[in-house]
């Protein structure tokens, strides 16, 4: 029996004839009544009446359930969608959500779908603002962060030093007994440890990987795009993974990671580091950076690693009664991209941020290999002598682009007298800088790229500052 309450069905009468190619003249012909009557109950001003019903059933063969009006959910939430401030007063009454529900229903979901992720979109925006008012705190944990975001909070919030990592690292080196030539002691341990031959295949051959371990032929693949120093940092990752492997494991537990992708990533940041302590063991690297003033260009000569990979090293430095200045590392792309951030007492987002445009980490792209030292103030005070440089990725084939990053080290500028390039600032001369722009209240900066967001711009059309942005 069909339901004796009115059924508006306009949108499902005039889908139907769309569906069956009609015009409202030939549907309203089939049905017996007028196209003007027809063009009423399509505009919802006239309900379907059982006879008009049972001539659909019979003519067109529908279905009477699809009749029944079946918008009630989606017409609650189109009812949110619109009172939001944003759409408040777009629609002067529910007579167009209802018709929107009815004609167009995966329209109308995709609409909905669209403004839950705007709000929550909103949300994030607004926590994020909530953060960076408050100069980089951090929350505790969100469950919407990807796993590569995870595994760079944690790991730029600790100290870049694993003590049980240099440990077995230390240990591994006394077994190898390189005699100087470490990439032949790892080929000859893992040729008689484990049957694995080390190659260095062709551009060709390798076109895509850096490293490659194929387990069934027992052969380590890298390859020859990468320099020397990188070729023996992938050996000795390969080699680290195997030998510290339970070590790793242990470490990877108590960064208390969410997911096993971060887990993943995080093996390959330790592995990274356990090749590193390999290749430049603590005792001996710290003594030559103490004697070489922290010279890096000599310290990738004394060690044959890279400008990169020694950088980094200094941020390691931390060992309980031994430390070596406190490093932190900073390393973007030139489109200001950040790749990763370090630091020997964790990276000091909170006080340093590493956001401003004046540091020279972006001056550097435009001397490529040159060392850049720099003396920088923060709003408050706090002082640091940065050294910036670009590093070059893997050799490029003619038609593709150079990999190209740039590399900030800084320290605290008491410790400038420890350090080489401390020699080459010039006296009393500090560049004022700050956290980001967004969190920056330095009036009449030239460098400015945003607002303020703790204060409010000045909108005063006789007066024009030099900033992009004034505020008050």
């Amino acid at each position: 029996m069909l339901n004796a309450q009115k059924i508006f069905a306009g949108a499902r009468v005039r889908r139907i004839r769309h569906a069956k190619g009609l015009t409202q003249t030939a549907m309203a012909e089939g049905l017996g009544i007028s196209p003007s009557y027809l063009n009423l109950i399509e505009r919802n001003q006239r309900p379907l009446t059982a006879q008009l019903i049972l001539k659909l059933v019979s003519v067109y063969r529908v279905e009477p359930e699809e009749l029944q009006a079946e918008s009630g959910a989606s017409l609650g939430a189109l009812r949110e969608v619109f009172s939001d401030p944003l759409l408040v007063g777009e629609l002067p009454g529910e007579s167009e959500l209802l018709d929107l529900a009815d004609a167009a229903p995966n329209a109308a979901a995709a609409l909905i779908k669209l403004y839950r992720a705007y709000r929550e979109q909103a949300t994030r925006l607004s926590d994020l603002s909530g953060m960076l008012s408050e100069e980089g705190h951090t929350a505790a944990v969100s469950a919407t962060r990807l796993p590569v975001d995870e595994v760079r909070d944690v790991l730029e919030r600790r100290p870049n030093h694993f003590p049980a990592l240099e440990e077995e690292a230390e240990a591994f080196h006394r077994v190898l007994d390189s005699g100087g030539d470490l990439p032949g002691a790892l080929k000859a341990w893992f040729a008689r440890e484990h049957g694995i031959s080390v190659r260095v295949l062709p551009a060709a051959t390798m076109p895509n990987w850096r490293r490659r371990y194929d387990r069934h032929s027992q052969r380590l693949f890298i390859s020859e795009r990468l320099s020397p120093a990188d070729q023996l940092r992938e050996i000795a990752i390969e080699a680290a993974l195997i030998r510290m492997r339970a070590a790793i494991a242990i470490e990877i537990e108590a960064l208390r990671l969410h997911s096993d992708e971060a887990k993943r990533l995080a093996r390959f940041e330790l592995g990274r580091y356990a090749a590193h302590a390999l290749m430049m063991p603590y005792e001996p690297f710290l003594a030559a950076a103490e004697r070489s003033r922290y010279d890096i260009s000599v310290l990738s000569a004394r060690f044959q690693v890279s400008f990169e990979q020694a950088a980094n090293r200094l941020t390691t430095l931390g060992r309980e009664g031994t430390a070596g200045i406190p490093f932190f590392l900073l390393e973007v792309d030139a489109a200001g991209n950040r790749l990763r951030r370090a630091g020997a007492q964790g990276f000091p987002a909170n006080r340093f941020g590493g956001g401003c445009p004046k540091l020279t980490i972006h001056a550097a792209f435009a001397q490529p290999g040159q060392i850049l030292a720099d003396a920088v103030a923060m709003p408050n005070g706090e002082a640091y002598l940065t050294i910036a440089r670009t590093v070059d990725g893997p050799q490029a084939a003619f038609s593709e682009r150079p990999r190209r990053t740039a590399l900030l080290l800084g320290c605290e500028i008491t410790y400038k007298d420890r350090v080489i390039y401390g020699d080459a600032l010039p006296a009393n001369l500090v560049t004022p800088i700050g956290p980001a722009c967004r969190l920056c209240e330095r009036q009449g900066c030239l460098a400015r790229a945003e607002p303020p967001l703790t204060r409010p711009l000045g909108l005063d059309e006789m007066v024009t500052g030099f900033s992009v942005y004034d505020f008050q």
